[in-house]
């Protein structure tokens, strides 16, 4: 899942929001420079990103966008989903999309210095841009891949994403309709178990 998708699944809690939106630039024992309730965002997002890779649902999609993609596959199919939850927000959450992505984008600004650097580097862009809410538009969906796409090292074709959306549309947007609510349900499992995997991070790192 993307931003959109990992800022959703976080729960009410800021910490938790503010982890789970920038895992991916923790590296390492970075995890430990910071809070438990931060830490508990970071795995979360480990294991949102750990389900999905393994669903079956996706693997289809994975699948089926691999001749476009070739080895980006997954990453489509991730900013995919983030449009889909964009389109269908109002039957996952009682709050509107407009409401709910200002708040992050608050959020995001307010604690940025505590942010890992890369994180820091994108939060201008992201909310200059409206990445969070644009998922939603062709228009806004188009310009990240091509931003995507020109900063890859190899072809990727993602500069053709939204064409292909729009040829796989039904096929793609059926298979995220099946998965996301059992998504919500596991990551609404996980947070509930925040403790026990706090401890489970720290065994591991003996």
């Amino acid at each position: 899942m993307n931003f959109l998708a990992h800022a959703f699944l976080s729960g009410g809690d800021e910490q938790v929001l503010l982890g789970n939106f920038v895992a991916d630039s923790v590296k390492g024992r970075m995890i430990e420079n910071y809070g438990t309730d931060f830490r508990n965002g970071v795995l979360l997002h480990r294991a949102i990103d750990q389900y999905t890779d393994n669903h079956e649902l996706v693997q289809e999609c994975n699948v089926r966008l691999r001749p476009y993609f070739r080895k980006f596959a997954g990453v489509v199919t991730d900013i995919y989903f983030d449009h889909f939850l964009a389109r269908h927000w109002d039957t996952y959450s009682t709050t509107p999309l407009r409401q709910f992505v200002e708040k992050v984008y608050r959020l995001l600004e307010a604690h940025s210095r505590q942010l890992p650097p890369q994180s820091q580097r994108i939060i201008p862009w992201m909310v200059a841009q409206d990445w969070l809410a644009g998922y939603a538009g062709f228009e806004s969906l188009h310009r990240n891949f091509v931003n995507m796409s020109q900063r890859t090292r190899f072809y990727s074709g993602m500069e053709n994403a939204v064409v292909v959306l729009q040829q796989e549309y039904d096929f793609l947007e059926i298979r995220f309709q099946q998965f996301f609510p059992s998504l919500m349900v596991f990551a609404d499992e996980f947070r509930n178990n925040f403790a026990l995997k706090i401890e489970d991070s720290r065994d591991s790192q003996i």
